[in-house]
């Protein structure tokens, strides 16, 4: 029998989905649930491409009550620029939990992993940051520096933010948008040491290979959101730092040990004997985070096929709310 499907597409869903409390609500019930052990997530199907100096992740999770789930198609192709076109697309399909039946097709492009791995960041910062942040300093330049700061402001009201990046121009166009974007301020740095210093809350997006955050940084009161190894070649932090927190946290150990800053760290011979705490069992109170203020710790995020089955959900019950005649999807009946 036909049925109804929803196709929205990526400006259909940047009209419709915003960075929210809501939204990173949902992804923190995702988080909570994975803590559970009824979540059914196989592990990435990832391809890295070399010879087209491009890479496909391919995510999905079946998350119980939950109403449907999805299978993410992320591909990046980074010559893409030099033909005009954008380095990162990509789609999610949602099916019902119930049936199996396809019932929406997200057109995104990564937009709705752009917010979901920000909403990610933000439920870090809730259970894992300091109670109070006035300073906050991002490491990158892109659209997730920027995502990544204006989800941890839904959580800690800072004031202040600085940018690093290794472009100067493009921290301080960074800047500029966060300022504008949060009314806060915000100025680009070429002195990360200071920064981290200065700061209570660090986040760090950039596709390093090398550390861009050294051991040596940490301080008492630090949290450290690392989203950006995501790929087994990838490395952010100085694995000595991993050691010497208070409280290291994965958003998954089995994927973090592959792709995070834990396999680095592992593979310098640290944590070798521990099994760190996953951010669903500090948020469902099974494992311990932040245990005293003066704390440091440092939060891990590969992105899980359950924040995608998260996001899509969420954004599926908010295209079903809105009036169609708004123009958010086009439904066909297939």
């Amino acid at each position: 029998m036909p049925h109804d499907i929803l196709i929205a597409t990526e400006a259909e869903l940047r009209a419709a989905v915003p960075l929210d409390l809501a939204a990173v609500d949902v992804v923190e019930r995702a988080f909570a649930a994975l803590a559970t052990g009824d979540v059914v997530m196989p592990p990435i199907l990832s391809m890295d491409l070399p010879m087209v100096n491009g890479e496909v992740d391919v995510k999905t999770a079946y998350i119980p009550g939950f109403d449907g789930f999805a299978i993410k198609v992320s591909p990046g192709f980074f010559d893409n620029p030099a033909l005009g076109l954008p380095s990162l697309n990509g789609l999610m399909i949602l099916f019902s939990a119930r049936t199996g039946l396809v019932e929406a097709l997200f057109l995104d492009n990564g937009y709705l992993t752009d917010i979901r791995t920000a909403a990610a960041g933000a439920v870090a910062a809730r259970h894992m940051a300091p109670e109070t942040v006035e300073t906050v300093t991002v490491f990158g330049t892109g659209v997730q520096a920027r995502l990544q700061v204006a989800a941890a402001r839904l959580v800690r009201p800072f004031s202040r933010v600085f940018v690093w990046g290794r472009d100067p121009q493009k921290a301080q166009a960074c800047a500029r948008d966060i300022a504008a974007m949060l009314g806060v301020g915000a100025s680009a740095t070429d002195d990360p040491a200071s920064a981290v210093a200065q700061s209570q809350l660090v986040v760090t997006t950039t596709p390093a290979r090398d550390p861009v955050f050294l051991a040596d940084w940490l301080h008492p009161g630090l949290h450290i959101t690392a989203m950006g190894s995501d790929q087994n070649a990838k490395n952010e932090i100085e694995p000595l730092a991993l050691a010497r927190a208070d409280a290291y946290v994965c958003d998954r150990v089995s994927q973090c040990e592959k792709l995070g800053e834990l396999r680095s760290a592992r593979a310098a011979g640290l944590l070798l004997q521990e099994t760190p705490a996953e951010l669903g069992e500090v948020i469902a109170g099974a494992r311990t985070g932040r245990r005293a203020p003066s704390d440091v710790t440092i939060c891990d995020l590969t992105g899980t096929g359950a924040q995608d089955t998260a996001i899509a959900t969420h954004v599926f019950a908010l295209c079903r709310n809105m009036d169609r005649g708004a123009g958010i999807g086009t439904i066909i009946n297939a």
